[in-house]
């Protein structure tokens, strides 16, 4: 199969996912060795889960299949620019290389508009539009300093 290919799967699983009422216009597939190894549409609102984008869940599936939680060998194509939560799991699992259809601006033209995260993401936690306050910071640092102790952690 050629990225082409990858890519038009990509796309109608985006399609399935509108006729199916499951959640919005979005597909994706993950690729390993010419195969693929995870499949995702969006399921945001039939799961009742906003983290079930189509990205989201091929990339699960994908770690599921294959017996880990990185992808350094595996290549995503998603039939829209992946949004930041997307993107930040697709930097997580370490997969090198995206493929996508629509932008994020196609997106934000027919009502999924990220720019308000992207613009979120730089301010300082209490300039936020979510309150964000720090708490028991010393308490919490604890499970930081055994991490950093434990002989046998697994790096990720």
């Amino acid at each position: 199969m050629t990225n082409e290919d990858f890519m038009r799967e990509a796309i109608r699983l985006s399609r399935e996912g509108v006729r199916s009422g499951r959640g919005g216009p979005f597909g994706c597939v993950v690729v390993r060795e010419g195969r693929i190894v995870g499949r995702g549409i969006n399921q945001v609102t039939s799961a009742c889960d906003p983290t079930a984008h189509a990205e989201i869940v091929a990339i699960r599936e994908a770690c599921k299949a294959l017996a880990t939680f990185q992808l350094p060998d595996c290549t995503l194509f998603a039939s829209c620019e992946p949004c930041p939560m997307c993107l930040s799991a697709i930097y997580w699992a370490r997969i090198p290389t995206v493929y996508f259809g629509n932008t994020r601006q196609d997106a934000a033209d027919i009502g999924f508009d990220d720019d308000f995260i992207y613009d979120q993401i730089p301010l300082p936690p209490g300039e936020r539009r979510v309150s964000m306050q720090p708490l028991l910071p010393g308490e919490a640092r604890s499970a930081f300093t055994e991490w950093v102790k434990k002989p046998d952690k697994v790096r990720y």
